[in-house]
């Protein structure tokens, strides 16, 4: 391998990328720009209360001061009230799930309406039930307090959202382009000169490994001076795990670009890949509750083993002995896909 052309590659695609104001500015403004919606949405402690309408009700925004009003509900701490003028107008509130319960005021016995298609609804029901029954309840079971440091949804979310955005910036940078590269003609002249092919494909893993860390970089410290994210782990144990994270799927990128000649079929192909992972890899939620041949597949892709890894340095304080799994796996599934792509690579259409 001559290092001389493997730089000279290398330089040649940082420039090309460098110069592309539009792709260089979005990857760094895109995940900002979800970190701040999403801090934005979930800043508001309402946004994970249960709704209970109440009637008759002459204003929309109720005080509770002055409400004869089921004393459970009226002191539990997750319970939003919303007030209605008359039944009907709440029963059709209810029906369309825009509440999740419906009260009537007045003394015992209550009477009140849930839809048996409403999850919260359910809860709800069980949370009005429990209270009444609280001072029985109180006999019975003792509470018992943790105290803990409380982890924030943008906290669990921005590792994600940072994996997410080199799942894509690696298999569109190196897939899409090698396949542009040969459609174009090129790779067929490239083909021409003494580069080999272990060298050109060598300066595009490393070159991207490259532009991927230094934009994580630049937007995990730009994220983290407005949004103050914590990290319990060491920033050496997360680097590491983005590096080997980003050689994969370079590496995957590779594989996909292999034999492509077209780039509306590469483009279905890397969509075909990379919306599963975006949904099962818990980018977006946890998939703990769903059936275990999900949680199955979900292991066989390299972003959910990223995404765990960073969580678990970010969010539990995971030394590089409790990431050692993930990298193994990482490193494993990487060589897989390089050799492969390697073996299928062709210069030509």
């Amino acid at each position: 391998m001559n290092f001389k052309r493997l730089w000279v590659i290398f330089k040649a695609r940082n420039i090309e990328y460098f110069r592309d104001r539009s792709a260089l500015g979005w990857n760094f403004f895109f995940p900002f720009l979800i970190v701040a919606g999403f801090s934005i949405i979930f800043s508001d402690t309402e946004s994970t209360t249960f709704t209970v309408g109440i009637f008759p009700c002459e204003s929309k925004n109720v005080s509770l001061k002055h409400i004869n009003i089921s004393a459970p509900l009226k002191n539990e701490k997750y319970i939003k009230f919303v007030g209605f003028e008359s039944f009907k107008k709440g029963l059709d509130k209810l029906k369309h799930h825009k509440i999740d319960f419906l009260l009537k005021i007045g003394s015992p016995p209550y009477k009140y309406w849930v839809s048996e298609s409403s999850p919260n609804g359910y809860i709800t029901e069980k949370i009005f039930f429990a209270g009444l029954l609280q001072e029985k309840y109180q006999q019975i079971a003792e509470k018992q307090k943790i105290h803990g440091t409380t982890i924030r949804y943008i906290d669990w979310l921005f590792p994600g959202i940072i994996s997410m955005n080199m799942m894509f910036s690696a298999l569109w940078g190196v897939g899409f382009i090698v396949v542009r590269y040969r459609k174009n003609g090129v790779l067929k002249r490239l083909q021409a000169t003494p580069l080999t092919s272990l060298e050109y494909l060598s300066a595009q893993v490393l070159s991207r490994i490259f532009l991927l860390l230094f934009t994580f970089v630049v937007v995990w410290f730009g994220c983290d001076l407005i949004f103050s994210f914590q990290v319990n782990g060491s920033y050496y144990s997360l680097f590491l795990i983005f590096l080997v994270g980003g050689f994969n799927l370079s590496s995957l990128g590779l594989l996909l670009a292999s034999r492509g000649t077209s780039e509306e079929v590469s483009s279905g192909m890397i969509n075909f890949i990379t919306w599963p992972m975006m949904f099962l890899s818990e980018v977006w939620f946890s998939i703990e509750s769903a059936p275990n041949w999900l949680k199955i597949t979900a292991k066989l892709f390299p972003l959910t083993h990223i995404i765990k890894g960073a969580r678990k340095i970010t969010n539990d304080g995971a030394t590089f002995n409790d990431i050692t799994t993930e990298l193994g796996i990482l490193i494993i599934m990487a060589i897989i896909f390089l050799s492969i792509g390697a073996l299928l690579f062709s210069w030509n259409k």
